[in-house]
C-alpha cells in the first residue's frame, strides 16, 4: 500500500517519536510511505522506514531536488509550494496525520475531501459547521495506526 505521512516540519520530541515509528513500521510491513520530503514528521519518517527497509517517496515544495532530507528514496520535485500538499494528501491510499500545524491541516482537509482515511496520532481535530466530528480515526501508536490504514483499505 501507499501510505501518505503528513505533519509539521518542525516535531517536538512526542511527534518525532511517533513519527520515526510510523515509518518503521509501514516500512517493517511493506508499505511505501509518501510524504513531503523535508524535516520534522517527514524526516522521521522517512529515517524509521529506511531503518525497516522500506521506500520513501518525497513530493517537494520547489524544484531542487536538494531540499529532500537524506532518508528520501524517491524525490519529486514539484515546483508548487504549498499547492503540492493536495499531491501529498492523494497520492496515499490512505493518510497517517502526526501533530502539525496549518499544512497538515490542509492535507487532512484534501485527503478526507479525497475520500481517504485519515488515522490521526495527536493531530488536528476537526468538527463542521453543525458541530460533527470530520471522520479522523484517532489512535494512541504506530502500529494502531498502520493496522487502522490496512483494515481501512481492505
Amino acid at each position: 500500500m501507499r501510505i501518505s505521512v503528513i505533519g509539521g516540519e518542525q516535531a517536538e520530541d512526542e511527534a518525532a517519536r511517533l513519527a520515526f515509528e510510523v515509518g518503521r513500521e509501514l516500512g517493517a510491513r511493506g508499505h511505501v510511505l509518501i510524504c513531503g520530503g523535508r524535516g520534522g514528521v517527514m524526516l522521521e519518517a522517512c529515517r524509521g522506514a529506511k531503518e525497516s527497509g522500506g521506500l520513501t517517496i518525497g513530493i517537494l515544495p520547489g524544484d531542487d531536488l536538494g531540499d529532500a532530507n537524506e532518508y528520501v528514496d524517491i524525490p519529486l520535485p514539484s515546483g508548487l509550494g504549498y499547492a503540492r500538499n493536495v499531491l501529498v494528501a492523494r497520492a496515499g491510499e490512505a493518510v497517517i496525520a502526526i501533530d502539525g500545524k496549518f499544512g497538515t491541516l490542509s492535507e487532512i482537509a484534501f485527503a478526507l475531501i479525497s475520500e481517504r482515511p485519515v488515522i490521526g496520532l495527536g493531530t488536528w481535530e476537526l468538527r463542521d459547521g453543525d458541530g460533527e466530528h470530520a471522520p479522523i480515526e484517532r489512535v494512541e501508536d504506530a502500529v494502531a495506526a498502520v493496522d487502522a490504514c490496512e483494515a481501512a483499505l481492505r
